[in-house]
């Protein structure tokens, strides 16, 4: 049971995720999300057959429960500052994570200031615990400089425009930076999960 509640957070967490960058696109002068439909929490706009349902149910069985959406688009030459407009757009995603982790937190800390130890407040926390931390990790995940992660796009924006062409190299590889990032680099950085956790729940 918890396995498939995992997935569904996971699920429309990453479509927030998402939605947040094709909103923070459109609000800076790119229509590209909006006209295909994508800014929807319809979970059928989103959903990635692989990212979305196969890798969530392998990785759920380890008890670390990792996917993805499919990305929401957007023409970086139909932004009013194409520099600015990308570091933007980046920051929009991971900042709608731990915007979901901070109200679960409260939720947590009220939750548990005001109401009796009892099974049902019990379950109602293992599953909050689940929203926030889900959204801690996609945050900091999302937030790691190699490509596609939005910490890429993040430092790239802050960087001179004469490393493009280092960025496109970097990118057509960004399947394999995946793949180096969940196997090599996350086991340094996912230490950080619960100490953000402790900070924001009180647990």
């Amino acid at each position: 049971m918890i396995t498939f509640i995992s997935i569904v957070i996971l699920i429309f967490s990453v479509i927030i995720h998402e939605v947040s960058h094709g909103y923070m696109a459109n609000y800076l002068g790119d229509p590209t999300a909006r006209l295909q439909g994508r800014l929807t929490l319809n979970p059928l706009k989103h959903i990635d057959p692989i990212g979305s349902i196969v890798v969530p149910l392998i990785t759920s069985i380890s008890g670390f429960t990792f996917g993805w959406a499919k990305p929401v688009p957007y023409n970086p030459y139909n932004l009013k500052n194409r520099r600015i407009g990308e570091l933007l757009i980046a920051m929009a995603g991971p900042a709608s994570n731990i915007s979901i982790a901070l109200i679960f937190s409260l939720v947590i800390r009220y939750a548990v200031g005001h109401f009796a130890v009892t099974p049902g407040l019990n379950s109602f926390i293992e599953v909050t615990s689940y929203i926030v931390v889900i959204n801690i990790v996609l945050a900091i995940f999302n937030l790691i400089p190699l490509p596609p992660l939005d910490g890429s796009k993040l430092l790239f924006s802050l960087l001179p425009n004469s490393l493009f062409r280092v960025r496109n190299i970097l990118e057509a590889y960004a399947p394999i930076w995946v793949l180096i990032v969940v196997i090599f680099v996350w086991q340094f950085i996912s230490p950080i999960v619960p100490y953000v956790f402790r900070v924001f729940t009180g647990l």
